[in-house]
């Protein structure tokens, strides 16, 4: 099926039936269509035939999208498939479909872009069969802002099935442009852009992966969401086809040698997500959480987002050292941010006291310490501790001992991959630390799949090339500017990102992003534990207006919107909490630029605008004030790799 710029009446009548069974392209061929609720985006389902007789080759999907009075094809060819130890399920067949059912419900979150969101979809369930006749069923959900969709395997033996791979493919025209990042079970890569798919000679890719509509301002982010313990985190792979970027399921690791999935049917995937609109759509989209499970932890309230201290970025080391532990104690209690991050290596703590006494002298100034742990699930990573996280036996005593001492929540590093039970050991840990009331921050970890909505307790992934790389090389000195102004529009997209912001000083290697720069991460960038990195007495030395501003920025937002950018070159958010508005913009580019937006989500005929920018140069700042109305074009000078803040009253 190709559909070419129709006439406003052939769309008028296409769109009268994109919710129904369908007219066969000829009588061979099954459709079925579904549309958003908005009728803009839509999807149709087909077999493939073999030319020349009836033998099914493959079931797929089309995906098309509304542009004034055209349907844009965005994609065509997408295949769908399972293959497992037990059946094959590559040559599928649709068969039928069950009835059309409206989602619509509202939930809240206490992190994230959004606090109110409305998960309003379609959704349909098919039947395809293989060619031994299983059953395989797809239940897709098309929403104004994207498209979902899950495998499920209904229940044939009472045997366990392993569910090998995928043969889930998205096939995109050539030339179209894409941001992805090459595979790593950290997830701590750039995302470059280009037109060609070229890549290492793995060819594998790591979600999300973000992709612009050749020759219209429509985009679309590849990601997954709502794995359970049934599920592996899956990747994408265009090793045969540079323009077919095929769904697979993790290799088998050392002291795991299962592949894929093993689980007792039914058995239901994840869901395979797709963001698709504008780039504002893009970024403020909550895809991921609405097809999450709903919460699991009955009364959340303790969990509460905040800023804090961070004492490795500066020295690589650092919570062997009470003394130094207690200078990021008083920097917490000086900046009025909530907690304080011990990191490895507290269990050696020494040089005045130990880590209980750092916890005591924390509880003391009305800090909440947080502790850092070894997952102990690599054989290369020995930081300590190490062993107090594998096993739930262990886990629970540890909880247990933290709540004793009245430590409020847990970093956990060092996971060994995406296999199904690093997948299971996340969720695991979840649960456990809610029910000890303790909140999460994972890293060296896998990206978010939708579980703050499922864990509110989960505050932060890392899953990012952040700060911590200045520690290591100086790569990130040259490409930070562009790549700060690329992660808003795809790995901080699917959920919160633990970069460790706001660094003025140097740490190992230097940075040339400037001042205001810095400072606007703290709002360009979702997380709801924000880890701000620098040392005490960089803080101390900022001017009043950026240190004030950091004493007060919040890390849980109301709402958000993208009120311009492009990814790599500049990018400007806008995030509500309760009734302030928080601006942040970066200039990814090495030219000064001006980074124009407009002021249409004020609703007051006139505000204060408070601006912090960058100075005459890049470690000084500029503070103003203005007067701003509703609608308001404003833009703000920004140097070669700067930024800015602002805050409407």
């Amino acid at each position: 099926m190709k559909i070419l710029s129709p006439k406003k009446n052939a769309v008028a009548a296409a769109l009268l039936c994109l919710i129904g069974y369908g007219n066969a392209y000829s009588q061979k061929h099954t459709t079925y269509q579904l549309t958003s609720p908005n009728g803009n985006i839509k999807l149709v389902l087909h077999n493939r035939y073999q030319a020349g007789n009836d033998s099914v080759v493959s079931a797929g999907f089309d995906v098309y999208y509304k542009t004034g009075d055209r349907l844009t094809t965005v994609m065509q060819g997408n295949k769908l498939g399972l293959s497992t130890a037990q059946e094959e399920f590559r040559n599928i067949d649709l068969k039928s479909a069950g009835a059309i059912k409206r989602i619509s419900e509202s939930y809240k979150m206490l992190t994230g872009k959004r606090s109110l969101c409305t998960n309003a979809a379609i959704e349909r369930s098919f039947t395809f069969t293989n060619t031994a006749g299983r059953q395989l069923n797809v239940i897709f959900r098309v929403y104004n802002d994207g498209i979902a969709f899950r495998y499920l395997l209904p229940k044939w033996t009472d045997q366990p099935v392993n569910v090998k791979d995928e043969y889930t493919a998205y096939h995109i025209p050539e030339q179209t442009g894409r941001w992805v990042q090459k595979y790593d079970i950290g997830y701590e890569n750039y995302f470059p852009y280009s037109t060609d798919g070229h890549g290492e000679q793995l060819q594998q890719w790591a979600y999300p992966a973000l992709f612009k509509v050749n020759g219209h301002e429509l985009y679309y982010l590849i990601s997954e969401a709502g794995n359970t313990g049934q599920n592996s985190a899956a990747r994408l792979s265009n090793a045969r086809n540079l323009n077919t970027y095929r769904v697979t399921y993790p290799e088998p690791r050392k002291g795991f040698e299962q592949q894929g999935d093993v689980a007792l049917l039914p058995w239901a995937s994840q869901w395979h997500t797709l963001i698709l609109g504008s780039l504002a759509t893009v970024v403020q989209s909550t895809l991921i959480t609405d097809v999450s499970e709903p919460s699991k932890v009955a009364n959340p309230d303790w969990v509460v987002p905040g800023p804090a201290a961070w004492v490795y970025w500066a020295y690589n080391h650092g919570s062997k050292d009470y003394k130094k532990v207690a200078e990021y104690v008083d920097l917490a209690y000086k900046m009025n941010w909530p907690y304080v991050l011990i990191d490895w290596e507290w269990d050696e703590m020494a040089n005045g006291g130990k880590m209980e006494d750092a916890v005591k002298y924390a509880r003391s100034k009305g800090i909440k310490p947080m502790l850092w742990y070894n997952s102990g699930t690599t054989e290369w990573c020995t930081s300590t501790p190490v062993d107090r996280m594998r096993t739930r036996d262990k886990r629970l005593k540890e909880f247990e001992w933290l709540n004793k001492i009245e430590v409020y929540g847990v970093k956990i590093d060092f996971f060994a991959g995406d296999q199904q039970d690093m997948i299971k050991m996340y969720l695991d840990i979840l649960k456990d630390a809610a029910e000890h009331h303790l909140m999460v921050d994972f890293h060296g970890a896998t990206i978010p799949r939708g579980w703050s909505r499922t864990y509110p307790n989960l505050m932060t992934v890392e899953a990012v090339r952040g700060a911590e790389w200045y520690n290591n090389n100086d790569d990130l000195t040259k490409k930070a500017a562009a790549h700060n102004a690329t992660l808003p529009f795809t790995r901080n997209v699917i959920g919160p990102m633990d970069y460790t912001p706001v660094t003025f000083s140097n740490s190992q290697h230097p940075h040339i992003t400037s001042y205001g720069h810095e400072l606007a991460l703290s709002v360009v960038f979702e997380s709801a534990l924000q880890n701000f990195a620098d040392r005490p007495e960089a803080f101390y030395a900022l001017p009043d207006a950026p240190r004030n501003f950091l004493k007060t920025v919040p890390t849980a937002w109301d709402e958000t919107r993208l009120l311009s950018g492009y990814p790599g070159k500049q990018v400007v958010i806008a995030r509500r909490h309760g009734k302030k508005w928080y601006i942040g913009g970066l200039n990814g580019q090495d030219t000064a630029q001006n980074l124009q937006f407009n002021l249409s989500f004020i609703k007051q005929k006139s505000a204060k605008m408070f601006i912090i920018s960058d100075g005459e140069n890049d470690t000084s700042f500029r503070s103003d004030v203005q007067k701003v109305s509703a609608n308001q074009k404003t833009n703000v000078k920004c140097l070669a790799r700067g930024g800015f803040v602002c805050v409407i009253e």
